[in-house]
């Protein structure tokens, strides 16, 4: 049994060893972790959390919200922008 699974030589020439990325942890959905029914275009302090600093929505990936709950997060910052709740650009 190898010890060094983890490990994979580069070239058989080369002596480096590269490491094997760890697989992420699954993010949870904070909204169906909290069995929050609707997200409210007011409540301006929870969804502030999913907008970059440029004033960008951040994507899925970056928030660990299932889809349903990304397309409610984009829907409501785009109506809040509207409201004049959040700012288009960032600061």
């Amino acid at each position: 049994m190898d010890k060094n699974k983890n490990h994979t030589k580069v070239n058989d020439s080369d002596d480096k060893i590269r490491r094997r990325p760890r697989p992420a942890k699954k993010r949870v959905c904070e909204y169906c972790q909290g069995h929050v029914d609707h997200v409210d275009y007011k409540d301006v302090e929870r969804i502030k959390k999913y907008i970059a600093d440029n004033g960008k929505i951040l994507p899925r990936r970056a928030t660990g919200l299932c889809a349903e709950h990304q397309r409610d997060i984009t829907t409501a910052i785009k109506r809040a922008r509207v409201m004049a709740l959040l700012p288009f650009k960032g600061e």
